[in-house]
């Protein structure tokens, strides 16, 4: 398990990460939304060590990353940069990787460099950005760590890769349990993939959710109300939005989803229907209501 607690880091006058509390449990997918400069890449160069927290600190298994070698060997960070030895090839990184991580897999480090079609010899720095961040996830998936830092990962592959990686992922979480830490700045690329969601802002997570959570407490109905009846007269539901077209309404609304058609159903609608919200229509009904607009914050 990985926790930061009261994490916190500043360069010069910006706090990059403002006093962050969060907790993140084995198994899961955890996706970190943010814009430019909301403190995803520094929380995740904490969590791998590569920077020092001014304050608070980050654990595994209650244990600091910082400096501390043994912790360090179960993690392996995908930089948004990607950074290979000069002149090397996959290969030579091959080679670096194995000597780093005690159970790195070579046989399946080949087979997954043949799969994506990558030649092993050919040296990186005539690879393509998306080729490059292949290579990196390969290295990363083939390290057989506990957990994955991916910063910004899927930025530059293109639909089938992402497909390709995320599916990676999904075999190595149900194998041997991997843990992957994804930062993005894009919540469509998540939404299939993770389990827990939380969007930082200006350093600091302003919501943390669990995404099955979300998903079953809030909802979408589209209706025709009775003549005469508005909206704003479904008492007992507890709405957060309303749009309205003609008589055609859609409803946001929090509780269960046997509660909401039990309503619905007492109303004797013209018509209605539940309709699954999107991870993105998620956030922007949560973010809302603590009053930000997260069409500003993402998009």
């Amino acid at each position: 398990m990985i926790e930061a607690i009261n994490l916190t880091k500043r360069f010069d006058d910006i706090v990059a990460v403002d006093n962050i509390n969060a907790t993140i449990k084995d198994g899961s997918v955890l996706g970190l939304i943010g814009t430019n400069g909301a403190g995803k890449s520094t929380f995740l160069r904490m969590a791998s060590g590569v920077l020092k927290p001014d304050g608070g600190q980050i654990m595994i298994d209650g244990v600091p990353v910082y400096e501390n070698e043994a912790v360090k060997a179960r993690f392996f960070y995908i930089s948004d940069e990607q950074y290979f030895f000069n002149n090397s090839t996959p290969k030579d990184m091959m080679i670096y990787y194995r000597n780093v991580y005690p159970k790195f897999d070579e046989i399946r480090f080949h087979n997954l460099m043949a799969s994506f079609g990558l030649d092993e010899k050919r040296k990186i720095n005539t690879f393509s950005k998306g080729m490059k961040k292949q290579v990196s996830v390969i290295c990363g998936v083939c390290a057989n760590t506990d957990y994955l830092f991916c910063d910004e990962t899927f930025d530059g592959l293109d639909p089938v890769m992402r497909q390709a990686v995320k599916s990676i992922f999904a075999n190595d979480m149900e194998e041997r349990n991997l843990t992957p830490i994804i930062a993005s700045h894009n919540l469509r690329e998540l939404e299939d993939i993770c389990d827990h969601v939380g969007l930082l802002h200006k350093g600091g997570i302003l919501l943390s959710k669990d995404l099955d959570d979300m998903k079953t407490s809030i909802h979408k109905v589209q209706c025709v109300l009775p003549e005469g009846m508005e909206p704003e007269d479904l008492i007992a539901l507890h709405v957060i939005k309303i749009e309205k077209r003609g008589r055609l309404c859609t409803l946001t609304v929090r509780g269960a989803a046997f509660e909401v058609e039990n309503v619905m159903e007492a109303v004797n609608p013209v018509f209605y229907e539940m309709i699954p919200l999107s991870l993105e229509e998620i956030f922007i009904s949560e973010t809302e209501v603590v009053g930000y607009d997260i069409k500003k914050l993402i998009f």
